[in-house]
């Protein structure tokens, strides 16, 4: 499989709620633009798709970290496949296999990779979750990034998106035992 197109993404938040960060987190999203190779079949085999999710992680992951200014914190994924795919095509490129050049990346990543998934037109948007590298329940890093590729995907392709931030939500207030002063944390 041939990427099409690459955008990436680089989001860098100096406020939020009308006051400063805590200090300026950045979200990177890499998102490449995909001709599906089982668009307009109906099969269950899959095997056309998931061998390339390895190699898009390791590309995508090597643009995300390229644009991030410090090491990565929390990660995430997302595809939005064309109208005459199936969503189980971006589970095949998201899923088996592009974990590990994600984690290898970007020195550990033992938590699960958050991910979302959904059949979408060009111009759709998708929330891609983020989440602690290494700790699932580290609440300041739960976040999400809306992402947008423009004229993508047509019928016929796949989005694959993979994001990285160098920090968590921009003013963390909130812990596992309720709402804390940003002092606190």
């Amino acid at each position: 499989m041939d990427i099409i197109r690459l955008c990436v993404l680089k989001d860098v938040v100096f406020a939020e709620g009308g006051l400063p960060a805590i200090r300026p987190v950045t979200r990177v999203a890499a998102c490449a633009v995909l001709k599906n190779p089982l668009a307009g079949q109906a099969t269950d085999n899959l095997e056309a798709l998931i061998p390339f999710g390895e190699a898009l992680g390791e590309k995508l992951i090597k643009e995300c970290i390229a644009y991030l200014p410090g090491p990565a914190v929390s990660y995430g994924k997302a595809a939005i496949v064309g109208a005459s795919g199936d969503i189980e095509h971006a589970a095949a490129l998201l899923h088996p296999r592009m974990g590990r050049p994600m984690r290898a990346a970007i020195g550990g990543g033992t938590a699960i990779i958050p991910s979302s998934q959904k059949i979408g037109g060009p111009g759709d948007s998708i929330d891609v979750p983020l989440g602690h590298k290494d700790d699932v329940w580290s609440f300041d890093q739960i976040d999400t990034l809306t992402v947008t590729v423009p004229n993508a995907p047509r019928a016929d392709e796949i989005v694959v998106i993979v994001a990285l931030a160098d920090g968590g939500r921009p003013r963390p207030r909130v812990s596992k035992v309720g709402a804390i002063s940003p002092q606190e944390n």
